[in-house]
Parts: structure tokens; sequence; C-alpha cells
């Protein structure tokens, strides 16, 4: 072992460790898949990552992941939410008639139709998955469904304009209110509502999610920007910039990553979860109207509906959906 001096010794371990930056991820449209017309709202991809399905207008789009086929599945009366339930069925929102129903995806056949409030939009299980909890936008309550027995046992009072919702790893529900700014905390053990959390800084909160290693949620604000929580200390911690139109949070958290979509912008926002702070580290340009989206588990790719539009039907309205131009686009890491 060659000898070496003290002086050079110590100035050899005065120097910084210069550590290597972790790459941020690659993202990009691999491909788009054509589907029916009509409007859209979330998105899920089942455990297994072989099939996507999409809450539409009147019925569920269903892409098979291995094959590419796209289908349809049941009646509803404008669908906001679709969540798989264990054993091959389907949870999805109608939020016009305010209900909640049930289908198998195998046959396609309603085995439930079950009253909530008004207007049921988002929708989630609890860690049993026993139990789905349904956000009710215009009646400001949670509807809490015994699966097994495909009935309402209770309903807690919250506020109006709930949008998505996470649980914490302390069984909390948090749930964004996109009127006021804040997120609405509900015991769900007690049935009652709970602290608020004001998101100074968050305007119109739609999308949710929770960052289990961090126990912190991501809240995706209209104007802009991505609002950080502790979860435990119910605060606000940061503000991170993204761009305009969100409408979900897309979790991976097996990958350390959050992903965004925004459908103003047309573009995926990439949040990195593995640091003490949730760091920006990537966009990818997707399509205007991309706003929500699902996450196969299993392969990490991700999908985002949306369609084309041309201009609004009337001054000042929205851009108006061009006939057979719904499609989904499939995003894969390079």
């Amino acid at each position: 072992m060659p000898r070496h001096s003290l002086p050079a010794l110590l100035a050899a371990a005065a120097m910084p460790l210069v550590i290597a930056a972790t790459p941020a991820p690659t993202y990009s449209v691999a491909q788009s898949i054509a589907g029916p017309d009509g409007s859209w709202d979330y998105a899920r991809a089942d455990d297994d990552g072989s099939h996507v399905y999409v809450a539409r207008s009147n019925a569920v789009t269903v892409l098979d992941v291995t094959t590419g086929a796209v289908s349809s599945l049941g009646n509803v009366q404008r669908g906001h939410a679709v969540v798989p339930l264990p054993g091959g069925k389907l949870l999805v929102t109608s939020g016009t008639d305010g209900t909640v129903r049930l289908f198998d995806t195998g046959s396609g056949t309603e085995s439930a139709s079950i009253p909530v409030g008004k207007k049921p939009d988002a929708a989630i299980l609890d860690a049993t998955m026993t139990h789905a909890f349904v956000m009710n936008a215009d009646s400001g309550t949670v509807s809490v469904i015994d699966l097994a027995a495909a009935k309402v046992t209770k309903t807690i009072k919250v506020s109006p304009a709930l949008e998505y919702a996470a649980f914490g790893s302390d069984g909390t529900l948090f749930i964004n209110n996109e009127d006021k700014d804040e997120i609405d905390t509900v015991d769900v053990t007690r049935g009652a509502a709970g602290q608020t959390i004001a998101l100074p800084g968050c305007k119109a909160p739609t999308g949710l999610g929770y960052d289990k290693a961090h126990d912190r949620l991501i809240a995706s604000c209209a104007n802009g920007k991505a609002a950080i929580v502790d979860a435990h200390k119910r605060q606000l911690t940061a503000l991170v910039d993204i761009g305009s139109g969100p409408d979900a949070v897309i979790m991976d958290e097996a990958r350390g990553l959050a992903f965004i979509p925004c459908g103003k912008d047309g573009i995926l926002d990439i949040l990195a979860l593995t640091g003490v702070a949730v760091t920006h580290v990537g966009v990818v340009k997707t399509e205007v109207g991309a706003r929500t989206g699902a996450l196969d588990p299993k392969t990490g790719s991700i999908y985002l509906p949306t369609a084309k539009f041309g201009a609004p039907a009337t001054a000042g309205g929205r851009p108006v959906m061009l006939p057979g131009s719904f499609h989904v686009l499939v995003l894969k890491r390079a």
C-alpha cells in the first residue's frame, strides 16, 4: 500500500463527498387507443394491471391492457368514479341520479343500485376493502357502504364541494374541499368530521394522493400548484409548481413517484417522493384535456383519457368535444 503524508490525508478528508443525483425518470406517449364518444372522469386500473376502467357519461369504458381491446360495461348517469372491488366486481358512482352501482366485470350485469347523496363523485375503499366511502359533492356528506350487504350503513356530514379523498395511516379520511380551499378530515370510527386543514396558496383542490412512506398528502390545485401536507401535523408544508387544469394525483409509491395530469396545459408533471421534500423532477407533453388517469401498478405505465376539442359553442363556454375523438394515451417509462 502506498504511503501518504499527513497533510495530504487531511486535505483528502476535508474534500466534500460528491453523490451523483438520481436521474429523473423519463416517460413518453407510446400509444393512443380510441374509445367511444362521451365525457369522462376518474380512471382506475385493477391490481393485476390487466384492465383499465374509465368512468364515462353513461357507462364504463374497459380497456384490456394485453390486447388493447375496448368495450363498454354497465349503465350509469354521468359516471364519476370507478373502483375495482375484490371478487371481480366494480363500483361506479352515478352522479345525476345519486346512486352507486355495483357491476360484475365478467358479465357486465348490475348487482346493486344503492341510493347515496346528491352528486356522488369520488369513491375509495378502506384498508380492509370491505367498505366504500363515497363523497357526495352537493350534499356535503360521505356515504359509507357495506359492500357485502350492498347498502349504506352510515352517512357522515362534512361540507359541500367534496372532491377526491385518501386514507391516512392512522385511519383518518382526508377529503379535498374545492370551494373552501382546504382538506376536510373525517374520523370514520366516530362517524364525524374533524379538524380542517387550510391550504393557503392552493385554489380549488381536486386530486389527492397519500404518500404512506412519509405520512404526507399531495393535493392538485387549479392555480398551478401541488399542495404538500404533513398528515400527522395537519399542516401545509410546501407548494410545488405544476401545470394548469389538474384533476387527479396518480400515486406510484413502489417507484417513489406521483403524477399530476394537467388538462389545460396538456402536460403530466412528475414529482419525486423519495426525499425529505417532494420535488418536481419531470414534465411529459401529453394532450389538452388529459386531466385524470390510472396507473398500472405492475409495469408503471400510465393511462390518460382525453379527446380533441373545437371552439366553444357559445362565447365564454367550454370547448366542444369533437365527435369520434375520445382516446386513451398510454405513457411508458423509458
